[in-house]
Order: structure tokens, then C-alpha cells, then sequence
């Protein structure tokens, strides 16, 4: 099966206006992720789907294949989309635009996953074991509950699943990472639903596709992600960067 990656760069962020683009040891952050994900062997090719003409300059000069989308999508799963139509690939890639630290064997993981799996398993993505019970409290931290073959049951920004006894046993708990692989065909149909009310509950647009009665695969790993949501954050990938030896 051919498996793309799709990089949508959004410029406007609420919390940190042109992110995107925010310096990272020297080099936009859009290009640290980009450079990243060129080292997964299950792509075949990467593109950035930007919202702006100045963003889609700066990602062909540092070397990237990058379209100019319709600035209006409601979602990054809509502007993937739009990329994916002039597509032939089989399986789309959804990579966050700001994780500048992710690990390309997770992206392969994932593509192997939603390849292997049977034509009812329509997405892939990665869960980790919760580190602790702040983690597990906190609602900036998406946790999912699984069956006994890793399909979701749920995603939520609320603990679960909740422990009638008090006494959380985090070690067996999981959050969800934010990156997801699609069947091209079902993307399409995804983003053409209308938002769902657990979606509009918990602000977690995976849940559409659980309330729609489809099936995504979840994948464990112990590689941790760490997004760029405000200011501050720069300073922790920067710090993890310098301790870990990365350029």
C-alpha cells in the first residue's frame, strides 16, 4: 500500500500566533517536523498543506513539496483532505504541525498498523502509558480506553477509566497521541460528517468516528510527543534537544 504524509500549516493559533514558523534551534518549527517525518520509510512522499502564501514560501525554500489550500477549513483534517484528493495513495498520514520532536519509526508503526489491519479498521493511531496521576488528571491530556485487541473505546479529556476504589492504577492507563492514519477513502467521508455531539462534548474529533460505528486501531509505544501549544513550550523542546544531543 502507498501511504503519504500531509503536514497542514496552519498560520493563525490562538494561543501562539505563527507557530509554525517559531524558531527551534535555529530553524522554523515547521521544518523541524518536516524533517523529521522525512526519515520514515513508510512514506512515500510529504507534503505541507499550508493556509498562506508567506508559509507556503518559506517550506519550499527550505525544501519541502508544500500546495497553498483554502484558508477557510474548519479542521486540519479538512485541509489534509483537500491535498489527499489529488492524491493515489492508499493510506493518509495526519502529522501535527507542531511536533517538532516526532519520531518517524512511530509514523511507520502506524502505516504498518492500518495496513495490516482488515478493511473495517478505517483509522490508526498511537496511545502511551500514563506516567502519573497528574498526567492522568489533567484534561490537556487526551486518554483513551481500549479492547483486548487495541481498538478504541473511548477517547476523553476526563480520567478514565475512573476507579470506583480511588486508587487510579495509572501504570495500565493510556493518553493518545495526536497523530492519525487514514484510509484515503474514508478520510473523505469523515469530513463530510458534521460534527458529532461527543466530538462537541470533549473537543476530540476521533470520537465522530467512534459515534459513526467505525473502528480505529490504536498502537502502543514509548516514544513521547511533546507539541508547541504556547511560547513557553519552546524552551522545553529546546532544552530536550540539547540534553538528548539532537541538531
Amino acid at each position: 500500500m502507498k501511504a503519504i504524509g500531509i503536514i497542514p500549516a496552519r498560520w493563525a493559533s490562538t494561543r501562539f500566533p505563527g507557530k509554525i514558523l517559531a524558531p527551534i534551534a535555529g530553524k522554523p518549527m515547521l521544518q523541524r517536523v518536516w524533517e523529521r517525518v522525512k526519515a520514515a520509510r513508510a512514506l512515500s512522499d510529504i507534503i505541507i498543506a499550508c493556509d498562506e502564501a508567506h508559509v507556503l514560501e518559506r517550506a519550499k525554500a527550505f525544501g519541502a513539496t508544500a500546495v497553498l489550500t483554502r484558508p477557510d477549513h474548519p479542521s486540519g483534517s479538512d485541509r489534509v483532505a483537500e491535498v489527499a484528493a489529488k492524491t493515489d495513495a492508499d493510506i493518509i498520514v495526519n502529522i501535527q504541525a507542531d511536533e517538532p520532536l516526532i519520531q518517524p519509526g512511530l509514523v511507520d508503526a502506524l502505516v504498518g498498523s492500518l495496513a495490516e489491519a482488515d478493511a473495517s479498521c478505517v483509522m490508526a493511531t498511537p496511545i502511551k502509558r500514563i506516567a502519573g496521576i497528574e498526567e492522568f488528571r489533567n484534561p490537556n491530556v487526551v486518554k483513551v480506553v481500549t479492547d483486548k485487541k487495541s481498538f478504541a473505546l473511548y477517547f476523553s479529556r476526563a480520567p478514565i477509566p475512573f476507579n470506583r476504589d480511588g486508587v487510579p492504577d495509572t501504570g495500565n492507563y493510556f493518553k493518545h497521541l495526536g497523530l492519525y492514519a487514514y484510509r484515503r477513502a474514508f478520510l473523505f467521508e469523515f469530513c463530510r460528517w458534521p460534527k458529532s455531539f461527543l466530538e462537541q462534548q470533549e473537543c476530540l474529533e476521533q470520537l465522530r468516528v467512534l459515534e459513526e460505528g467505525f473502528r480505529i486501531k490504536t498502537v502502543e509505544t514509548d516514544m513521547e510527543a511533546m507539541g508547541v501549544d504556547v511560547p513557553e513550550d519552546v524552551v522545553r523542546v529546546e532544552t530536550y534537544m540539547k540534553v538528548h544531543g539532537w541538531q
